[in-house]
């Protein structure tokens, strides 16, 4: 039983757009505007100083704007011009970092363009640990000035399962960069964190080490937690509705992996696929219908059901091996592998397809790429990416062809959801 629940396990690891997203949109580096960033804090020593500039560059360099410059200078926030190196730029961000004597952080900072100031904003935190969660809120407010789509994904808080030793594992909450990092959950074999709603404020994840494996809810303000369902076999969360009242289950109570609705409010349970291969990792599409992966053309793929009804649709014809997806309106991005090699690692990519199109846009080059989730508002995918003995989340942004990865320090990514 223990090894069939693993094969499964690997088994799963294995936008509303004016244009199609499927079709890549590729900017020129040079046709952006260009943008330096200038240092005029007052307090804290270089290494934070310094630490604070690096993620505020990469956030800027995440939002897709601009073309920003990477070194770090330092200038005097009331000079009236910019630094003479920066003079060419079209756009200086300008910010002083100080201590106040209650010890918080605050951030005074500018935009400058064309020798005028064009945004002021302040920031204030009581804790200076926290500082990569500014640097978020000043790169959504630049992105916000700009115009450009909102990137409120930005703010929100990523949960993931990390392997640190054999069957032990770690579950963290993070910002999206893994540069905030608090673990919630440590000791013993504890696997798939979901969020159970859109405040972040609690999580789902399975607990495999009672007799049964069980979904466990956590209460992060009250850290209280309490087993909500076990299953013989297998017992996954894979999505929550948006009403927060609905889950899908990944359950094997005969040691047949199925995809179950559980009701949260009534505690009921309803089997909404009956196939006597593998069905597991559905993700709702809308209230009335989910996509999952099912063995039942001799390899996995992605396919799609009514609630309620027998009938199956496959969703996806590239790729042998599709394990993993998630969707957002019409689009659908799933895991496909892309190399049958005995004696080497193969090759995973992220490919995303429209249900109302027949493009394929493929979203990953090159290691093992999977787990990935989009954003609420469908402008990016988060994922997993394993490559080298590195770890790492990606993140892609849709409409700007760009990715960008943020290592993980220790341990290996399991599973994640923000």
């Amino acid at each position: 039983m223990i090894l069939r629940i693993l094969f499964v396990l690997l088994f799963i690891f294995s936008l509303s757009y004016a244009n199609d997203a499927t079709i890549e949109v590729i900017k020129k580096v040079e046709s952006l505007p260009t943008m330096a960033v200038e240092d005029s804090s007052i307090s804290y020593d270089d290494t934070f100083r310094l630490r604070f500039f690096k993620a505020l560059i990469a956030d800027l360099n995440v939002i897709s704007l601009f073309n920003v410059d990477r070194h770090h200078r330092e200038t005097h926030f009331n000079d009236t011009d910019v630094m003479v190196e920066n003079k060419d730029m079209d756009y200086v961000l300008r910010y002083k970092m100080s201590e106040d004597d209650n010890g918080a952080l605050n951030i005074d900072l500018k935009l400058i363009s064309g020798g005028s100031t064009v945004l002021n904003k302040k920031y204030r935190i009581s804790r200076k640990n926290v500082y990569m969660f500014v640097s978020h809120t000043i790169a959504y407010d630049i992105n916000e000035f700009m115009g450009a789509s909102s990137v409120e994904w930005m703010k929100r808080r990523v949960i993931f399962s990390r392997v640190v030793a054999p069957r032990k594992t770690e579950i963290v909450i993070a910002d999206y960069t893994l540069e905030y990092q608090h673990t919630v959950v440590k000791g013993g074999f504890n696997i798939f964190p979901k969020w159970a709603n859109k405040n972040q404020n609690a999580f789902y994840y399975t607990s495999l080490d009672p007799t049964k494996p069980t979904l466990k809810y956590v209460d992060i303000k009250t850290g209280k937690s309490k087993a909500i369902i076990s299953s013989d076999g297998m017992m996954v969360c894979s999505d929550v509705s948006e009403d927060s009242k609905k889950l899908l289950l990944t359950m094997a109570p005969k040691g047949q992996p199925d995809v179950y609705l559980y009701d949260v409010d009534s505690f009921k349970t309803q089997k909404i696929t009956n196939y006597g291969g593998i069905d597991v990792n559905a993700q709702f599409m809308d209230s009335k219908t989910i996509v999952f992966i099912s063995g039942r053309l001799g390899y996995p793929n992605v396919f799609s059901k009514k609630i309620g009804s027998n009938s199956v649709e496959q969703m996806v014809y590239y790729g042998k091996s599709n394990s993993a997806c998630s969707t957002h309106g019409e689009y659908i991005v799933y895991k496909a592998r892309e190399s049958s090699n005995a004696f080497s690692a193969n090759t995973f990519n992220l490919h995303l397809i429209s249900t109302k199109t027949d493009f394929i846009r493929r979203l990953t080059a090159t290691g093992i790429n999977e787990f990935p989730r989009f954003s609420k508002d469908g402008d990016a995918i988060l994922f997993i990416k394993n490559y080298k003995a590195q770890s790492s989340i990606g993140i892609i942004r849709l409409n700007y062809n760009k990715n960008y990865l943020f290592p993980l320090k220790y341990g290996r990514l399991q599973a994640m959801d923000w």
